[in-house]
């Protein structure tokens, strides 16, 4: 089996899960994310700098955003990200201290008008500008729907590879294929994702686990030679705009996945786990992946 020799994982829970849930106190967010890169996370989305009357929970981003940054921005090899949505958000995340954003351009015309109200080539003219105004913004590309649309159903592989070469020429460091809703299966993924990396600049997959495909599809990316995935605590997450999207793979059921394969993520499980039990306790009762519900039993 060919693998990868070292895997990124990249934590969006904080963004694109508490997004998804009723308004989370600010203190709390905190200290999920310091237990977050207390395990050794060493990428995360902590907030989106969206308009608070489109979406309440992540109001705080600028509070949360500047603690975070000042706390923990000068730890080596830390990686801070926001998504913004416009040129107004990608501001506020630079006068925040945020210097790696995430811009979400959907591949499906339909779930793009549904949520930004944009169609992909406005969303894509947008992007364009974001990148030329502020150079200083390291830009990477959430490409969502990427694996199928609730509204269109399947996206042709042609559609996906297009919008990824175009923003890859236009400047954005690294491209994330999304399975927004979950229908992906790992002989999709896999045929995309090999495709996808020949676009030349690094290349990662954020897969849903609403069918249960979640890890199956993660190994095929794997195998396809992806060494970046986007997850999330405690499998938080789903899409406001994408009927039927729950919540995305839990990142403590990566880990434990890159464990068994022999790939060090620099991430440790029992530490992780403490935060995984926060967020149950603070946050979602019902929350947790699979490693949240095994017996927490140190010989194996």
């Amino acid at each position: 089996m060919m693998l990868p020799d070292r895997v990124r994982v990249v934590e969006v829970g904080p963004r694109d899960g508490f997004q998804n849930l009723p308004p989370i106190d600010t203190e709390i967010k905190y200290q999920i994310i310091s237990g977050l890169i207390e395990a050794g996370i060493k990428e995360m989305e902590i907030t989106s700098f969206v308009s608070p009357k489109a979406i309440p929970q992540m109001a705080d981003a600028k509070e949360l955003a500047v603690r975070v940054v000042n706390e923990f921005g000068d730890r080596p090899n830390l990686n801070l990200m926001a998504l913004v949505p416009n040129l107004k958000g990608a501001q506020a995340a630079l006068e925040a201290g945020i210097t790696t954003a995430t811009y979400v351009i959907s591949a499906s015309e339909q779930h793009s008008l549904k949520n930004v109200r944009k169609t992909t080539a406005e969303s894509l003219a947008d992007l364009k500008q974001l990148l030329r105004e502020f150079p200083q913004l390291k830009v990477r590309l959430d490409i969502a729907t990427a694996f199928g649309c609730p509204f269109l159903g399947s996206i042709p592989e042609a559609d996906v590879l297009k919008l990824a070469s175009v923003a890859a020429q236009a400047g954005v460091v690294e491209i994330i294929l999304c399975d927004t809703i979950g229908t992906g299966n790992p002989v999709q993924v896999h045929s995309l994702a090999q495709k996808a990396m020949r676009i030349g600049i690094p290349m990662g997959l954020h897969l849903h686990d609403t069918r249960g495909l979640g890890l199956a599809n993660t190994l095929a990316g794997l195998q396809a030679g992806v060494a970046m995935f986007e997850t999330s605590v405690a499998a938080l997450g789903g899409c406001p705009f994408a009927p039927g999207a729950s919540g995305n793979t839990a990142t403590e059921d990566l880990l434990n996945l890159l464990a068994s394969l022999g790939l060090d993520t620099g991430v440790s499980m029992e530490r992780y786990l403490q935060a995984v039990d926060q967020v149950i306790k603070d946050v979602l009762p019902t929350a947790g992946g699979h490693m949240a519900k095994v017996p927490r039993n140190p010989c194996c």
